[in-house]
Parts: structure tokens; C-alpha cells; sequence
């Protein structure tokens, strides 16, 4: 994807409604709006993280006198489910005790509590325990994806979890024997099931590529959405960037299914995997 085409996404992507909107009158893929309208929610999160935070207790007080956590998350212009926790540490509730409330309302004897925190994980589809498990089973069917190709081509590989009592950095995958590609020998691949935007790479290159490149030479990083392929970016010599078509042609989509109609099924989580939640 071109840039412009890209931030012109971007940027019409502000609320859910936007992917069906985009995907109905422009035929993009569901999934692949699905994950930039997570990024861009993400980034902004992040980027307002404290400054909503020093807002707590004027949320807290309109919370107290009527107002939902939903309409208390509009009027801040923040995630309903990071409103609520932020809300709720005001009221003593640790985060520990609220990601457990989440992930069983039915035991919340509170009324009140027990409709609003199910309003918010309705509406918040990123960082709602659905929205973390959706982000979860993605990054594991980008997984699976790439080690089926491996498998199919007689490769051996070590996983991230074989590498993991060895290495402070590991990639998904350490090859036995390197592949050929842009004329060098790759060692190690990367499955990021994101869409590889200027940013989004720049913190991959100085997290992960950059180190596994220290450790374990050239390597190949696959954005199974597919990536801004028309910006010049300081990517690791011997680095390569590839897209789900490197592995198969035409690619095989991800089965979209609309975010509230899902159950979220990651054992244990209280967080999102995928998708760094701020602290």
C-alpha cells in the first residue's frame, strides 16, 4: 500500500463504525481496517495516557452524579474500558479486582456496575477483553501461517518459546538451515499481524529487528497486512520486509467476524497481548 492511500485511511478510520463504512463503499478488507483503527487507537491512547489519568477524579465525580462510564469515555475522548478502570481506581477498585470483574459480570452484584462495565466492553472493541483476545488469536494465526509454510517447505525451525531460556531477545522463529531472499541468507523470521505503517516498523526496528539482527544475523520480518511499501526506512542491513504474499498467492484472508459477537477466549488474560496497553 502507498502511503497517501494509507493515511488517507488512517485517518477516516475515528470510531467502529468507520471500518464497515470504508469496507462497504471501498472494498477494503474488514480485518485489515480492524487493525489500523486498533493502531491509531493504541497510538492515541498512549500518547494521553497521563494526561486523562490527571483527569480521574473529575471522571470519577461525573460518574458518581449519573453520568456512564460510556458517556464519561465520550466527553474525555478516551477508551471506555481504560475510563472505567481509571474511574474505578478512584474508588479504591485495584486493577487486578477490575480485570477480573471484566471477565465475569455476572458475579458483579452491583446493578449499576455490572450493565456499565458491560456497556463499556461493548463499545470499546480494542482494549474490551474481546478486543485483547481478538488481537491475541490473530497474532497466533500469523504464527500458525508462517510455521504451516515452513513445515510445507521441510524447514526446521526453533520456536520463540525454544528460545526463550537462551535469549533475552527472540524472533517467532530461528531457522535450522537459513533461507535465500534480496540476496543474503535468512536466519530468523518475524510474524507481525499488524500492518506495517512507518511507525509501526520504525518501533519494531529499534525493539526486536535491530537486536535479533545482533544476535542471530539477517533475517525477514512478514506483516500479514500488509505494509507501506513506498517509504525509504532504516531497516537492518540484510533485513528483509515481506507481506502474506511471499508465502501464498493469493493470500488467505482473516475469517472477519464483527468484534461484539465474539467471546473472549485468551486463558488468563487480564490485558491485551497484542496491543501494549499503557501503564
Amino acid at each position: 500500500m502507498k502511503l497517501h492511500e494509507y493515511k488517507e485511511l488512517y485517518d477516516h478510520l475515528g470510531t467502529p463504525e468507520d471500518i464497515d463504512f470504508l469496507a462497504e463503499n471501498f472494498g477494503y478488507d474488514k480485518e485489515l481496517l480492524l487493525v489500523i483503527y486498533t493502531q491509531r487507537v493504541v497510538r492515541d491512547t498512549t500518547k494521553r495516557f497521563y494526561r486523562v489519568k490527571d483527569q480521574a477524579k473529575k471522571m470519577a465525580w461525573a460518574w458518581q452524579h449519573g453520568s456512564s462510564f460510556v458517556e464519561v469515555a465520550k466527553r474525555f475522548d478516551f477508551p471506555p474500558i481504560l475510563t472505567a478502570l481509571m474511574i474505578l481506581e478512584q474508588r479504591k477498585v485495584n486493577r487486578k479486582t477490575f480485570w477480573k470483574m471484566l471477565g465475569d459480570l455476572d458475579r458483579v452484584q452491583d446493578r449499576r456496575l455490572r450493565k456499565e462495565l458491560g456497556d463499556a466492553s461493548s463499545t470499546d472493541i480494542v482494549y474490551s477483553q474481546v478486543g485483547s483476545a481478538r488481537q491475541y488469536a490473530r497474532g497466533r494465526w500469523g504464527e500458525t501461517k508462517l510455521q504451516s509454510w515452513l513445515k510445507g517447505k521441510g524447514l526446521e525451525y526453533r520456536t520463540e518459546k525454544d528460545l526463550r531460556a537462551e535469549y533475552d531477545k527472540t524472533p517467532d522463529v530461528l531457522l535450522h538451515r537459513p533461507v535465500e531472499l534480496d540476496g543474503s541468507k535468512k536466519y530468523w523470521i518475524e510474524s507481525k499481524a499488524t500492518f506495517g505503517d512507518p511507525y509501526e516498523i520504525r518501533r519494531h526496528i529499534r525493539k526486536q529487528l535491530e537486536p535479533y539482527t545482533d544476535l542471530f544475523g539477517d533475517g525477514m520480518v512478514v506483516y500479514w497486512f500488509g505494509y507501506v511499501d513506498d517509504v525509504d526506512l532504516p531497516v537492518p542491513e540484510g533485513v528483509s520486509v515481506v507481506d502474506a504474499t511471499f508465502f501464498e498467492t493469493p493470500p488467505s484472508p482473516y475469517p472477519y467476524v464483527p468484534v461484539n459477537l465474539e467471546r473472549a477466549t485468551v486463558p488468563g488474560a487480564e490485558r491485551g497481548t497484542e496491543v501494549d496497553l499503557a501503564d
